[in-house]
């Protein structure tokens, strides 16, 4: 095995982890295991400009090909990881050949949530996660139709957003009484729904599905008001769930998210991981946390690179995300749940606004909406007081 490590994943994460070994002079063997048959690319893009077309598979890639074999990494991908002997440190994979590792890292990230019910397994009714998704989404979209888009969040959003712009008609059904609730204020809600409404997306709020009809093909969502409501194509869209099944079995602790400490470290000594599919204790918000973004899965993944070549610093990190809906961009900085006061600052009918979500006066998160430079600012003014913070004017 001689310090062979192995990373099980090939994507933001698991790429990343690789990358920053080489540069820290890691000389060892290193193997990475993806499921896909693609080297590791970016997701963000594949609900936004890869959806509608404006930037092909290759754009996509973090890195060349040829980054991988002059950074000797042996690339695996179009195979899975089925088992882990910790005893014996192998792998077995999906192809009958079995892998021996010093150290392992697991990066394997999150799926999309399904939903258990009637006509789910409908052609036609899809999730969004991978390019062979987008590809299947692509195939239906590419002549007018009727889209469903079960779930208000980033994700259902940004497709009706590209759908709209294609030219389709475009509903939202939202189980809750306001879009993206679970992660901005009232008004950033009120503001996305405006927008979309004003862009001729139908929003059906506080409405559920009870399943999706048709014989071969999805002709309809049954909402649970009795409505059925006429699609060529139903995405659902009702967040993510780790893929923690294979540290599970494994005999990690798991708990929605793989459990790691502050250096990524999982509850074997032997064994790290890496982000959306990890869940660690933030000193800086008082929980543990688990945290589905591109900043998580760099940042992370940087802190196990440095772990395993000796160099360890705690991971608690300023996460931030972002969303880019029509001409919209919303940047969101650290986590507004659990908040006690929200400010809106500026007027959300100019489209350039943020809002200050504080903590016992202190700053636990903004969210601007094509406003950077609160952004930016923000990513330095999280835990600091509103006085302290310095955020500029609307």
């Amino acid at each position: 095995m001689q310090d062979s490590l192995v990373i099980v994943g090939a994507g933001q994460a698991g790429a990343q982890v690789a990358q920053s070994l080489r540069a820290a002079g890691f000389e060892a063997p290193i193997t990475l295991v993806g499921d896909e048959p693609h080297p590791p690319y970016q997701r963000p893009p594949l609900s936004k400009k890869h959806l509608a077309g404006e930037i092909d598979d290759e754009a996509l890639h973090l890195r060349p090909a040829a980054f991988y074999e002059q950074n000797r990494i042996d690339c695996r991908f179009g195979v899975a990881v089925e088992a882990i002997d910790r005893a014996a440190h192998t792998l077995r994979l999906s192809d009958g050949s079995q892998l021996t590792y010093a150290k392992l890292v697991i990066c394997t990230g999150t799926r999309p949530r399904a939903l258990p019910l009637p006509g789910a397994g409908l052609e036609g009714v899809v999730t969004l996660r991978t390019i062979a998704d987008v590809e299947a989404m692509r195939a239906r979209l590419a002549q007018p139709g009727r889209v469903a888009i079960v779930g208000g969040g980033y994700i259902g959003l940004e497709v009706a957003a590209v759908a709209r712009a294609m030219g389709h008609e475009v509903t939202v059904v939202e189980s809750r009484d306001r879009v993206m609730q679970r992660v901005v204020s009232p008004d950033v809600s009120a503001f996305f729904d405006a927008l979309h409404r004003e862009n001729g997306v139908d929003i059906r709020l506080n409405t559920g599905v009870e399943g999706f009809s048709g014989d071969d093909h999805v002709r309809a969502v049954r909402l649970a008001n009795g409505e059925e409501l006429a699609c060529d194509l139903a995405l659902v869209a009702v967040g993510a769930v780790p893929n923690q099944e294979l540290a599970r079995e494994a005999g990690l602790e798991v708990d929605d998210g793989i459990l790691v400490d502050a250096h990524g470290q999982t509850s074997d000594a032997h064994i790290y991981a890496a982000g959306d599919c990890t869940r660690f204790l933030s000193a800086r918000y008082g929980r543990s946390i688990r945290l589905e973004s591109v900043q998580n899965a760099i940042d992370q993944a940087k802190a196990v690179a440095a772990a395993l070549t000796g160099a360890a610093t705690d991971y608690d990190p300023v996460p931030w995300f972002w969303s880019d809906q029509y001409a919209i961009k919303l940047q969101i900085a650290g986590l507004s749940q659990g908040h006690d006061t929200a400010l809106t600052v500026g007027d959300p009918a100019a489209q350039s606004f943020y809002v200050v979500y504080l903590s016992q006066g202190r700053i636990a998160a903004v969210d601007s909406i094509n406003h950077p430079r609160s952004h930016m600012m923000a990513r330095r003014a999280i835990g600091k007081t509103y006085e302290e913070g310095l955020l500029p004017p609307a």
